[in-house]
């Protein structure tokens, strides 16, 4: 399934063969919560921006459409017209962002959906079940994303229990790939450490769960909280303990110096709702700077967002037209921005691939780092 291609110190470069394609890593996923990209982006738009791999929501797609419909329209790559590889995550993460409308026990979830206050309960069988339906590519185990700041005791108790869930995962999904009506039979599996900052927890839960020879792991429960700082400590500790010749998978991160970072440290799967949230909100990620497109020095600027990107935005229009949209209120304007946004995201991927191939990651990132953080770019 996936092939180290090369190394550059802990960086590390693959190609992760799926049934819906090969997937070249380091890789940013491009956030489609409900089966679409916020801002107005379609799966045609994706291709053209350079977008490898597409996440779904399966908490949110269970809530609506109803996995069950989207099963009966020929699952999510036929429903969102995208036949690139797609990863769903297991719904856990809404255990711990639902923390008011849930309750956690061995068997799963209780929740209240937070659309019209209905009863859910989801647990391991269910949401490999919801994700069996929708026929993603990679599928995310069940586990609780507990707080950061949670004690010990229950830190502990938490990964045991996803551990343990973890277990039900593997032999239901097993039992889903195996029946006839199954959309994708080749649905791949991937195990979530966690542990919050507690390096130990983190480390020996990582050890146990390789011992299941999953296809990739992921590593959950930060940057909900902690420090960078932080997050980059436990990467530094826990990393080395999941397979080298498997995916690693931060979830939830992040910022381009988060990437750069974590990149360093081993990690090659990364997904962040930043790109579209700031598209959406006016800001513009570039090689000098985060811009905010609604600051009046860009009144009767006629130069792209970025001069030289290649993203659709760039090469047609203006700061100076992106902005007034913005001001008016029109939805183009902050189309075009989270078009860019994704598409600075997915060329710096490709430029971190480039760069560890070549044994050049060290000085990639420390120039990288330098450009992107200048706090207002746009000269």
């Amino acid at each position: 399934m996936y092939k180290l291609i090369a190394q550059d110190g802990r960086a590390k470069s693959g190609e992760f063969h799926t049934v819906h394609g090969v997937i070249q890593t380091p890789v940013f996923m491009n956030v489609g919560t409900a089966a679409a990209i916020k801002g107005a982006v379609s799966t045609e738009d994706l291709k053209d921006i350079k977008t490898q791999v597409e996440l779904s929501n399966t908490y949110h797609l269970h809530v609506r459409p109803g996995d069950k419909v989207i099963k009966q329209m020929g699952g999510l790559h036929k429903f969102m017209v995208w036949d690139k590889p797609i990863l769903t995550d297991s719904g856990g993460f809404q255990v711990f962002s639902l923390a008011k409308l849930r309750q956690i026990k061995e068997e799963g979830v209780y929740f209240n959906s937070h659309v019209d206050g209905r009863k859910i309960f989801m647990g391991p069988e269910e949401s490999m079940q919801i994700q069996s339906n929708l026929a993603s590519t990679i599928a995310m185990a069940f586990d609780e994303c507990p707080p950061s700041l949670e004690s010990r005791e229950y830190m502990q108790k938490s990964v045991d229990r996803t551990t343990r869930w973890l277990d039900r995962c593997i032999k239901e999904i097993d039992r889903l790939n195996k029946l006839e009506d199954t959309i994708n039979p080749n649905q791949i599996l991937f195990g979530i450490n966690q542990g919050g900052t507690f390096e130990d927890i983190r480390i020996e839960h990582a050890k146990r769960i390789s011992e299941f020879n999953l296809d990739g792991y992921a590593i959950g429960g930060l940057a909900v909280g902690e420090s960078h700082s932080e997050m980059y400590r436990i990467l530094d500790e826990t990393v080395p303990h999941l397979p080298l010749e498997k995916p690693t998978y931060l979830m939830g991160v992040g910022t381009p110096e988060n990437i750069l970072e974590s990149v360093d440290r081993g990690v090659d799967f990364f997904d962040c709702v930043y790109p579209t949230r700031n598209g959406r909100h006016g800001h513009a990620y570039t090689n000098k700077g985060k811009m905010n497109l609604f600051n009046a020095k860009y009144e009767l600027d006629s130069k792209p967002i970025e001069v030289g990107c290649g993203c659709p935005a760039c090469t047609l229009y203006s700061r100076a037209y992106i902005r007034h949209l913005l001001k008016a209120k029109e939805m183009l304007g902050m189309r075009l921005l989270v078009l860019h946004n994704l598409y600075f995201y997915n060329e710096m991927m490709e430029e971190i691939k480039d760069a560890i191939r070549a044994g050049e990651y060290t000085n990639y990132k420390k120039d990288k780092i330098e450009r992107v953080s200048y706090k207002e770019g746009g000269s």
